[in-house]
């Protein structure tokens, strides 16, 4: 991934805190029949491994687990974004020479992948990822709810993903190669703009 400097996040509590938080990945792995992407949840282990491990599952009909994988698995994360209008500069209004640009949050996590369908490590991994999603709740869902018998028909249906993260990219798109007031226009403009305040520098 292409990260200019001003945007390169190297923070580590920060990358794992977004691992940890985001909603859907992307899982891309490059096979004989060319790229094959997944979206999907993926659960972050940090304590597993230099960079942390990442857990997943896909549907049993889905050819990507089958297919064997050429090089690094790859997960792509995506954080807030927000398109943001030249309007909002000061620069616009001392100069003119301004252009939209897009800013945004974006993790690549790369490794080589293994694919599984032990049964008691599937119940552990939908178990894990369920309660992660489910704890916050006043009323969680868990996995026990469900009878037994559904459970097991439930699991031969998916097949479990470990990703031992090697290398991770990091970039942080929030309008730091502008200038003070500039980015100030942005992070007011966002506060306006519905669904984008997560976003504002």
């Amino acid at each position: 991934m292409y990260i200019p400097p001003a945007f390169l996040e190297t923070d580590h509590a920060a990358i794992s805190a977004a691992l940890k938080n985001s909603g859907l990945a992307n899982l891309v792995t490059m096979t004989e029949d060319g790229l094959i992407a997944t979206p999907l949840p993926l659960l972050f282990d940090e304590a597993e491994g230099p960079y942390g491990t990442l857990y997943g599952h896909v549907a049993r009909a889905n050819p990507q687990w089958r297919l064997p994988v050429t090089g690094d698995a790859l997960a792509i994360f995506m954080g807030p974004d927000a398109y943001v209008t030249p309007s909002w500069y000061e620069t616009k209004r001392q100069t003119g020479k301004v252009v939209p640009t897009w800013n945004y949050v974006t993790i690549h996590a790369y490794g080589r992948i293994e694919f599984f369908e032990d049964e008691t490590r599937l119940l552990s991994l939908v178990t894990r990822l369920t309660h992660f999603h489910e704890s916050q709740r006043a009323d969680p869902w868990a996995v026990s709810d469900a009878p037994s018998q559904f459970i097991a028909s439930q699991l031969r249906g998916i097949v479990g993903l470990r990703l031992p993260i090697t290398r991770i990219e990091a970039k942080r798109k929030m309008s730091q190669n502008r200038s003070a007031e500039d980015r100030a226009g942005v992070a007011e403009g966002l506060r306006d703009t519905p669904l984008a305040g997560l976003i504002a520098p």
